[in-house]
């Protein structure tokens, strides 16, 4: 089978009804960034960052993958499909998506504040004061804050270099170190752009666009890619 990378962004959960950042002047669900996403924010106030994220995990639970996760899921029938996600929501897995590697962390996920490599998975979506990990400090969400290293970026990059086809859907290519992964493409591989609004420089990059939302470039990427197959 050949292979498609899919590297996916907000657009694709914002159809599910999860809202970002970027939708309101800076402000995530009326917070400044850096108070709820940076170790700053976390060190100044913890309480409004535990709150902060165990709300964005209620919501993101009550939230159902939309056509565009089920159908990056069916293609799995006639790809070997690995999505790159920067979402922190599961709604690709829950689509269906059996190979998915989540750049900026996980909501379902806490993590060692002490130890990075303590990560617990969370069957319910709050993270409180008080709730530790095995060294005794306090659980954190497991999400990449802003100023912190990327620890998927190598294995995503790896990832790359082995496409036969490159897909780019629900981001604009403006979020680093994620923009950079279209760089590590094979010259070999076709690449192909799901955006409502065209980037100016997606014909530099060689990049097919589909100049729709995400469920809507979905159905037509998948008639386009199957018809590359016959």
């Amino acid at each position: 089978m050949k292979k498609l990378i899919v590297l996916s962004g907000a657009g694709v959960s914002a159809e599910s009804g999860i809202r970002t950042f970027r939708d309101s002047n800076g402000l995530w669900e009326n917070h400044d960034v850096m108070e709820v996403a940076s170790p700053e924010g976390w060190r100044r106030n913890r309480q409004l960052v535990l709150e902060f994220y165990n709300q964005r995990r209620k919501q993101a639970r009550e939230c159902q993958p939309n056509l565009a996760h089920q159908l990056l899921a069916e293609l799995e029938s006639y790809f070997e499909v690995h999505i790159i996600t920067q979402n922190v929501d599961d709604l690709h897995e829950r689509a269906g998506s059996s190979q998915v590697l989540h750049l900026h962390g996980e909501l379902n996920k806490a993590q060692s504040s002490l130890d990075p490599k303590l990560i617990y998975n969370l069957d319910h979506w709050e993270i409180k004061e008080g709730d530790k990990c095995e060294k005794g400090s306090q659980l954190r969400p497991f999400i990449v804050w802003f100023g912190e290293a990327v620890p998927m970026m190598l294995p995503a990059i790896n990832l790359v270099k082995t496409a036969d086809f490159f897909l780019v859907i629900g981001t604009s290519l403006q979020v680093y170190p994620a923009a950079s992964l279209i760089d590590y493409v094979p010259t070999t591989a076709q690449k192909f752009l799901i955006d409502p609004v065209a980037p100016s420089n997606y014909l530099a990059r060689n990049l097919h666009l589909i100049q729709e939302n995400a469920t809507s470039g979905m159905e037509k990427f998948k008639s386009l890619i199957l018809g590359k197959t016959d």
